[in-house]
């Protein structure tokens, strides 16, 4: 199947480098469609892209009769009307995460899409790391033993001096850092155990002082010009409502506990312990995503080099990963690629950890319905 593909989001941070790699892919797929807000940067990636449509308007993008995949790579809160849309259209579907704003929408969107028979796939990149992967097959080749406890710190500082964009905003952003790296931390512990937690204890906040408010931005250039400025080269500043910190304990269904640190704030720096930590009876490993190391330590010894990982990157995603699983899913092959059915799942974790930083207590994700 050769994929025409419309995108949403065509020219922002996530959305511009999926285009280049479709780009890439010319066997697999050809850019028919694109849709953003900003004129000047879409006639630049119409041109860029060879698209014989850019608009402001996605509904032409999802009925463009040429189009057959569409990529949703908008703000969070843009997403649940146009995957309705997109469904019904019977095209296929790439919805960036988080997928919703709430587990309704998320849910809604997996159930439309089902009914519809298309592909469907969400990006939850942490799978595909080498050394997550190879976590992931000691935990299933029982070298650790029964999983007890498992420690996730994803910190994503982001420039000191870095602008305001919609990831700030809690009415596009959602759930803040929650929502945004924690479905991806999230999402790699429940592939790696093959089970989803059953009860969450969390504290969130907005740690950031308020940021430089350049207006219309998109993350990239926020990101540029806060590499490049301080944050007193701007008059004026806006305060941020998204969470940017977040510190969650967890249980899973087997019975295993641990906690998860999510933060995009520029003070809390990563690099200085390992990302992941599985802890089991027999033994426990660490990820370190920044030295692809994994450690090993059992019984009372200190820990040891286990593995060296090789991690030549991801190279190019839709050719390697998202055109193969779509290709899956659409033949019913059956397919181990993330996709709406994870992006739900992944959503119910999320609004029971927003629910328990609002009311200060355990939360069950039992609790929190889809309906």
């Amino acid at each position: 199947m050769h994929f025409r593909v419309g995108v949403l989001g065509a020219t922002g941070f996530i959305g511009t480098p999926y285009r280049s790699e479709i780009r890439e892919s010319p066997d697999d797929a050809t850019i028919v469609a694109l849709c953003a807000r900003r004129r000047d940067l879409l006639a630049a990636a119409g041109e860029e892209d060879g698209a014989t449509l850019v608009t402001n308007d996605w509904r032409e993008v999802v009925e463009h009769p040429d189009v057959n995949f569409v990529i949703v790579a908008t703000p969070d809160a843009l997403h649940h009307e146009a995957v309705l849309e997109i469904a019904k259209q019977r095209k296929h579907i790439f919805c960036e995460k988080p997928v919703g704003v709430n587990v309704g929408e998320a849910h809604e969107m997996w159930v439309a899409c089902r009914e519809a028979g298309v592909g469907h796939y969400v990006p939850f990149w942490t799978r595909y790391v080498p050394a997550f992967v190879r976590a992931r097959e000691v935990v299933r080749d029982g070298q650790l033993g029964e999983i007890k406890a498992v420690i996730y710190r994803w910190q994503n500082p982001r420039p000191a001096a870095m602008p305001f964009t919609w990831r700030d905003d809690a009415a596009l952003s959602a759930a803040g850092s929650i929502a945004d790296v924690g479905s991806h931390a999230y999402d790699a512990i429940r592939w790696i155990l093959g089970e989803e937690a059953v009860r969450v204890l969390a504290h969130a906040d907005v740690i950031t002082p308020a940021k430089p408010d350049l207006g219309d931005i998109n993350l990239d250039e926020a990101l540029q010009w806060g590499q490049a400025h301080t944050a007193q080269d701007s008059s004026k500043t806006r305060e941020g409502t998204a969470f940017d910190y977040a510190d969650i304990a967890f249980q899973f269904a087997g019975g295993a506990v641990g906690s998860l640190v999510l933060s995009h704030a520029p003070v809390i720096r990563k690099g200085l312990a390992p990302e992941l930590e599985l802890h089991g009876t027999e033994a426990s490993l660490s990820v370190n995503r920044i030295t692809n190391t994994l450690m090993i330590a059992r019984g009372g010894d200190l820990p040891e080099t286990f593995e060296q990982i090789e991690d030549p990157g991801f190279g190019n995603r839709f050719a390697k990963l998202v055109f193969p699983a779509l290709r899956a899913r659409i033949d019913g092959r059956g397919t181990e690629h993330p996709g709406l059915d994870d992006g739900w799942r992944v959503q119910l974790f999320t609004d029971a950890v927003v629910a328990s930083v609002k009311r200060g207590e355990w939360v069950e994700l039992g609790e929190i319905s889809p309906d």
